[in-house]
């Protein structure tokens, strides 16, 4: 599958998916074709693939030994 793409500079692009997340990363792409139309980056909701480990404000739920390894997740 491949994703029509309009980069920021004009030039029309296509791209794979997992092109498109290159692009998004980098803030090259200023719009790109989904099944109901055009999402411009910035105005439509646009996937991120980055997580940041910083944002997550919840309770840590990770047991850790001495060393701080991962020992098990608790539910």
């Amino acid at each position: 599958m491949f994703i029509e793409v309009e980069l920021y500079d004009g030039d029309p692009s296509i791209v794979s998916p997992e092109g498109l997340d290159r692009l998004l990363e980098h803030n090259l792409a200023s719009r790109f074709r989904r099944t109901a139309g055009w999402a411009v980056v910035g105005t439509d909701s646009v996937r991120s693939t980055v997580q940041r480990l910083d944002d997550y404000e919840g309770c840590e739920r990770r047991h850790v030994d001495k060393q701080n390894r991962i020992i098990y997740s608790r539910s």
